[in-house]
């Protein structure tokens, strides 16, 4: 008792303290010893297939394997359509979701989110487009489309009702799509004049389309990218917080920011339902 008591009084004459107890992972993780993970892989560089390989990778596909690491689990990926992440993770189909979502209030109703990164929303064009669209306020009159299962399709319309409609200008036609791919795929074809996703995929396709598309402004939004947990779910929740916050500090999360190009879009410190409309 006298040697603890001298140990301890030596550990904290020297500054040194004892690590506070992490948030254990629920049992039933635990035992399994893995975490089964939705994500989509048509998001690129956030998530997708290698085309070489056609082996998920991306963003979201590293930082899961570091957090997965992180908690001493195996991860589980299972290829789940956006729509019905929130509805997997309620039938218990899935524990998380890794796939670019945005920490909305309505989707708070049913899920918190661990909140990692920053996005916002940014209009694109074609390069042949280019030429008469310089300007947001040249998409005025025009259709633009978005994934109907975000927000865009409604900040489109906001954004119109404040930069086109209130200063006598036609209002933008807002187009809901299957997907940013199904998007990129109307843009292209000529069905729309004009499109928007994250500002951190952009610089991806521009990469891999060279010539292709053109950003037009800056992003018009600002939103945070969160990973869902039922609201039931506290202590996974709050385990996986802690890890993010573990991969921040040993600069892991930082590594994987850099090899996606995705600085800009860093989130520090980890927050919980900060995301907004």
């Amino acid at each position: 008792m006298k040697l603890f008591a001298g140990l301890l009084a030596s550990a904290l004459v020297l500054g040194v303290v004892a690590p506070s107890q992490a948030v254990e992972l629920p049992e039933r993780i635990k035992k399994s010893g893995k975490i089964v993970v939705a994500t989509m892989p048509n998001y690129a560089p956030i998530t997708f297939k290698d085309p070489a390989t056609n082996k998920l990778t991306g963003f979201d596909i590293d930082l899961g394997e570091a957090l997965a690491k992180e908690l001493g689990v195996d991860i589980e990926w299972q290829e789940i359509a956006f729509a019905q992440m929130i509805p997997s993770l309620q039938t218990g189909r899935v524990d998380l979701a890794l796939g670019g979502m945005s920490d909305l209030p309505k989707r708070r109703e049913i899920v918190d989110f661990v909140d990692y990164m920053k996005s916002g929303a940014q209009f694109y064009t074609t390069t042949a487009n280019a030429e008469t669209i310089k300007t947001p306020q040249d998409l005025c009159g025009k259709k633009v489309g978005a994934s109907r299962s975000t927000n865009w399709p409604r900040q489109i319309t906001e954004w119109s009702q404040e930069n086109c409609v209130a200063k006598g200008k036609p209002a933008i036609e807002a187009i809901g799509t299957e997907g940013s791919a199904d998007a990129r795929t109307q843009l292209k074809t000529g069905r729309i004049d004009a499109a928007v996703q994250g500002n951190e995929t952009l610089p991806y396709f521009q990469s891999q389309e060279p010539n292709t598309y053109v950003l037009i402004g800056d992003a018009f939004t600002t939103s945070l990218s969160g990973i869902p947990v039922l609201k039931t779910e506290t202590q996974l929740r709050d385990a996986v917080k802690e890890a993010l916050e573990r991969l921040q500090q040993k600069g892991i999360y930082d590594e994987i920011l850099k090899k996606y190009g995705l600085q800009a879009n860093k989130l520090s410190p980890v927050a919980i339902n900060q995301g907004t409309d």
